[in-house]
């Protein structure tokens, strides 16, 4: 038997910069750190064989199953929403990117991930173990040597431009207009149309307090979905609505990882700020990844600290308990 257990969070953390914190439930005071969130981290000391130690002890119905890949949310999780990633995160994920592989996936489009991602990154050979999802998966990208699309699922003309008019006309309806927007409101991404109620530009504070309960784009959709019936409409960020073909979340980015790396999902975990029912993080958990809900960009950096910590040792593997089939 090989000896197992959990892992500690490490030692040292980062500092919060205010004892309050801005996300898209609003502003409020800071918690005391919730070490629950590392509860789903276990360790198992590889003393044998993989086929071995996936193998369930005598008389147990349950197994340890080794993580292979770590999947993140950008806006809120990796980074504030439309926001350039933080230096310490952006070094703790250069670090991981050593260890395990790495995904990111969002309702953003190629631009935004460049600019808020890529543009934070170290540009070497550890980025060939980072996949990148943007608009939830229906385009992917991999690192050869320089950033290469492997595929894009676009919206045809005809449906861009339903969409587009359905939209607008179901945003001037919902009595929810604003007087200022910052940049464009509403962005064609391909192979998802994203409206952005502030603007693309939007301040951070301005967007956290617009509508944090979700009730302003609850209403907006209620009128949008009799106009486009065939097409699927999620929240993102803090101020987006996004439409795409139907099946298109995070359960789609999923499955296209899984297919493309070929990593079953129970060798996958999942951090996101929006896993909660009606949260466009909601889906990957639903897909049956092991999945961590974090409150901001400052504890995704804990999760990632802690999984390094584990990983550090090369006789350590981060697992989770998974049936027996």
């Amino acid at each position: 038997m090989p000896h197992t257990q959990y892992c500690p969070p490490p030692r040292k953390s980062f500092e919060r910069p205010s004892n309050r914190v801005d996300g898209r439930h609003g502003t409020r005071p800071r918690e005391a750190p919730d070490d629950r969130v590392f509860t789903s981290f276990k360790v198992i000391r590889v003393e044998r064989s993989l086929d071995d130690a996936r193998s369930p002890t005598s008389g147990s119905t349950w197994r340890n199953i080794i993580k292979k890949l770590f999947v993140f949310d950008l806006d809120g999780t990796l980074a504030p929403s439309k926001s350039p990633l933080g230096s310490d995160v952006a070094a703790l994920l250069h670090d991981l990117l050593g260890v395990m592989k790495v995904a990111v996936i969002s309702g953003g489009d190629w631009a935004q991930f460049q600019k808020q991602l890529l543009a934070n990154l170290p540009d070497d050979e550890r980025l060939k173990d980072l996949s990148l999802l943007p608009t939830c998966g229906t385009q992917f990208y991999e690192y050869v040597g320089h950033w290469s699309k492997v595929y894009s699922e676009d919206l045809s003309d005809d449906e861009r431009a339903r969409i587009i008019k359905a939209l607008q006309d179901a945003y001037d309806q919902s009595g929810t207009k604003v007087d200022k927007i910052w940049g464009e409101a509403i962005e064609d991404r391909g192979s998802q149309i994203t409206l952005s109620v502030l603007g693309q530009e939007a301040p951070l504070e301005e967007k956290a307090k617009w509508d944090p309960d979700f009730a302003k784009r609850q209403k907006i959709i209620a009128i949008l979905q009799p106009m486009i019936p065939g097409f699927a409409i999620h929240m993102g960020g803090t101020t987006s609505i996004d439409i795409t073909k139907p099946g298109i979340d995070k359960a789609y980015g999923i499955a296209k990882l899984r297919d493309q790396l070929d990593i079953p999902i129970s060798e996958m975990l999942f951090a996101g700020d929006a896993i909660f029912p009606g949260g466009n993080d909601y889906p990957a958990q639903e897909a049956g990844v092991d999945s961590i809900l974090v409150r901001d960009p400052w504890e995704t950096a804990r999760v990632i600290q802690t999984v390094i910590a584990c990983l550090g040792d090369d006789n350590e593997q981060i697992t989770s308990p998974g049936k027996q089939p």
